[in-house]
């Protein structure tokens, strides 16, 4: 498929002050629309009309350039409901507006933003499932993670929780139908790939509908691992009873990724500054953790191509096992790490310095060998060149719509990583590169993750370097956080970090106790599992497979 060039740009230029974004010139474009106007911490929120959604999103996204609709948060008050809409930039992502949209609890709903931006669809069928606001002219207001048969929704404040589901199997309606093709066409053909088989990468169940041997529509039905962590986290309190939640969302290997997203938030929400010495062990660790899941996403990846276990899937498992007993002798722990804490980490690295720090050179100065390896065993491998050059094709701007975001994004072209468009850590005093590749096919997604690969370990062996000159006086491992976390009431933030998978995250929203009011988590593969019915029309289930695995999605964060 060729990829035809961006038309001009005909946006505003909308100014960028010496403390940051001009929401003023921004209010001023959309000034007919806005009642009223918010304080959040990092992205000013414009509170609007439920029936003025499109009008304004449009006009940000076309006229101010906010191509990214990274987040729907709903939420349920005392006395309203209201959806934001959570905007930035892919080319500036420091760039932030919220749009707020409430609406009176006696009829929650408001004007559907998914025809300005396909995310939207599937956020915001979260927010009818879980919230209860319907969207308005939305494509397909239906439930998302829970069946449809479920009574009442979970995160509104008068949802019974010991209510019984009574959940009846219900026979699957062929997707055809809305095309007017008939469900006895010889041609057409519902297949059900999951939710348990081993290239649905956990369980996801596809509802896929073949015309001959293309796929004509395909359906991603998710929700089969939901556990409602949002909720579990509303009922946390910040400073000791949420971190350990997070290494449970990935749980395969992004632990101290994930915590790093719910830190982050946190600790701007309540004004907390980490030590330079604790972000530096936070920094070592994350891209510790980044190698652990690249190293699965290319080694599950070949199973899936090439049926290759006992080369490349073990030895994608043998180093990454190496990685695992590194964050294990930082950690304790293998998988549910639990080691951020809010101001810092835990505690200091494992005695004897000099032998942990040999360890990890020892790893990172080994990396270019393995990863040489790999290349011999993949990227050089014609069967899998066939299988995945020009297959599961997901071009720049589809991608942005979706709002993909990590190795999907990059694997498109899209340059865009939070790591140094955002920074946060230790990231912005290192030397490394953000990783591209133009293909935009399944093969491009991975040669992202194996170049990714390199750029953890050059930043790792940074942190060693800096780990080891360190003045032991200095080593402060945690900022003076109270006992106790009470941040200010009504004060509302998203915070993101660039995990494995791409944009992990969170919006708080503070009520003056302990515990968040509202907790929502933002997970990169729920938006990039959006994409594969995009890349995958008109091609045949081999490519669909291929174009899954090329995601590298984990179930336990796509349901959360």
């Amino acid at each position: 498929m060729s990829l035809e060039e961006p038309e001009p740009s005909t946006q505003l230029d909308v100014g960028v002050t010496d403390d940051g974004l001009d929401y003023d010139q921004i209010e001023a474009l959309i000034d007919d629309y806005v009642i009223g106007r918010e304080s959040h911490v990092n992205a000013e929120g414009f509170v609007i009309r439920p029936d003025d959604v499109q009008a304004v999103l449009s006009t940000l996204k076309t006229e101010a350039g906010f191509d990214f609709c990274s987040c729907v948060t709903a939420q349920e008050y005392q006395d309203r409901y209201e959806s934001i809409y959570h905007l930035k930039k892919y080319d500036d992502p420091t760039q932030e507006v919220s749009v707020v949209v409430p609406s009176p609890r006696d009829d929650p709903h408001n004007q559907s933003g998914a025809d300005v931006y396909e995310t939207a669809d599937w956020h915001e069928r979260e927010a009818y499932d879980l919230v209860g606001i319907e969207y308005d002219d939305h494509p397909d207001l239906r439930r998302i993670l829970l069946p449809e048969t479920w009574q009442g929704h979970p995160l509104s404040l008068d949802y019974n929780q010991d209510k019984p589901q009574i959940v009846p199997l219900r026979e699957h309606a062929n997707p055809l139908q809305d095309d007017k093709q008939s469900p006895s066409d010889p041609d057409t053909m519902f297949v059900n790939i999951g939710p348990h088989h081993p290239a649905t990468h956990g369980v996801l169940h596809i509802k896929t509908a073949l015309d001959g041997e293309q796929i004509a529509d395909l359906e991603p039905d998710i929700g089969y691992l939901h556990r409602c962590e949002e909720q579990m986290c509303q009922q946390g309190t910040y400073r000791h009873q949420i971190m350990p939640y997070p290494d449970r969302w990935d749980y395969i290997s992004a632990g101290l990724l994930n915590e790093w997203a719910y830190a982050r938030a946190a600790e701007d929400l309540a004004d907390i500054d980490v030590p330079d010495y604790a972000q530096v062990i936070r920094t070592m660790g994350a891209e510790m953790s980044r190698i652990a899941a690249h190293m699965l996403a290319v080694s599950t990846f070949a199973l899936d191509i090439n049926g290759d276990f006992t080369a490349t899937f073990m030895y994608g498992i043998r180093d990454r096992e190496v990685v695992q007993n590194l964050l294990e002798d930082l950690t304790g722990q293998r998988l549910m790490f639990n080691y951020f804490r809010l101001g810092g980490v835990a505690w200091d690295l494992p005695e004897p310095r000099e032998e942990y720090f040999e360890k990890v050179r020892d790893f990172v100065d080994g990396l270019p060998e393995k990863l040489t390896e790999y290349h011999d065993l993949l990227t050089n491998n014609e069967i899998l060149q066939m299988r995945t050059v020009d297959t599961g094709v997901l071009p720049p701007e589809d991608a942005k719509s979706y709002g993909a975001t990590g190795p999907v994004a990059r694997g498109s072209g899209i340059d865009y990583d939070l790591r140094r468009d955002d920074p946060y850590g230790y990231y912005d005093e290192l030397d490394w590169d953000v990783v591209t590749e133009d293909g935009c096919d399944n093969f491009s997604r991975l040669l992202v993750r194996m170049r990714e690969v390199e750029e953890s370990a050059k930043i790792i062996e940074q942190c060693v370097d800096l780990l080891e000159d360190w003045p032991e006086d200095e080593r402060e491992i945690q900022a003076n956080v109270p006992r106790t976390l009470r941040p200010d009431p009504d004060r509302e933030i998203y915070r993101a970090v660039e995990g494995a998978k791409g944009e992990l995250g969170i919006y708080i929203r503070s009520d003056g106790t302990d515990k968040p009011a509202r907790f929502k988590i933002r997970s990169p593969c729920f938006s990039n599992l959006h994409t594969l019915p995009t890349m995958s029309e008109g091609e045949y289930i081999p490519d669909m497979i291929a174009s899954l695995g090329s995601l590298d999605i984990v179930l336990g964060e796509v349901d959360r």
